[in-house]
């Protein structure tokens, strides 16, 4: 399956330390993030769709979906300022 391999890369290179990333690489990787998020939720849901699924596979990909849901969500805090009332 072309997404899982392309999940795998990309979340194996994950951002552990966003302080250490530029806004236009966060910006980027947030796309590739985003995307491959969609593509996700679409292998999850033909998976699921399925008469006959592999519940054990379908457990991994919404989990991996679930974490790359907080990468995303790392990322746009990251990029999002701080407003100080």
């Amino acid at each position: 399956m072309g997404v899982l391999k392309s999940w795998n890369h990309t979340f194996m290179n994950a951002p552990s330390d966003l302080s250490m990333k530029t806004d236009e690489v966060l910006r980027v990787e947030l796309e590739v993030f985003r995307r491959e998020h969609r593509d996700l939720d679409e292998a999850i849901q033909a998976l699921a769709d399925k008469a006959v699924s592999d519940q054990l596979t379908l457990q991994r990909l919404k989990k991996r979906k679930l974490r790359l849901k907080d990468i995303i969500a790392q990322i746009e805090d990251r990029l999002t300022p701080d407003i100080i009332a």
